[in-house]
């Protein structure tokens, strides 16, 4: 009997990856503490976000659940490496990852939407020609603001 051939990672795997790598470091874990939370190794998840390892769905499930993602989101566009390239790009950029955090952590939605306002505000006075990035961002879904208490 021949023994199976383990099965290669593919550009998808890299791409999936590639999400939760950044998925983990917006919400500012660190390898080891994504792998407590899942029970496995930090050699595993550093093997996981290479592309190296393939990635099972139940654990891909229960990777998704620490991260608060649905499971799609590691599927959306995983075989566009020009949309991964420009990600990586904003998000190596110098202070992205700590802006994300802080953002993350603002519990008033309608505060966030004054922030990201202000955001586009200072790209459009900086005359910033990266129109891309802003129309992006500017397709955005309002999140709808929390109902103010009446005052008396």
């Amino acid at each position: 009997m021949r023994k199976a051939k383990p099965k290669q990672s593919t550009p998808v795997d890299h791409g999936i990856g590639n999400r939760i790598a950044v998925l983990r470091t917006a919400h500012g874990l660190s390898q080891s503490q994504l792998a407590e939370a899942l029970g496995i190794s930090f050699q595993q998840v550093q093997k996981y976000e290479a592309g190296k390892n393939r990635i099972g769905a139940g654990r891909l499930q229960a990777i998704a659940d620490r991260l608060g993602v649905p499971v799609s989101t590691f599927f959306e566009d995983t075989t566009q490496h020009n949309h991964d390239d420009a990600i990586d790009l904003l998000l190596n950029s110098d202070g992205a990852i700590d802006l994300l955090r802080a953002y993350a952590t603002i519990p008033d939605e309608e505060m966030r939407r004054s922030v990201l306002m202000m955001v586009k505000a200072t790209l459009r006075v900086a005359n910033i020609s990266k129109p891309s990035v802003v129309d992006e961002q500017d397709k955005l879904t309002p999140v709808p603001a929390p109902a103010l208490p009446a005052s008396h």
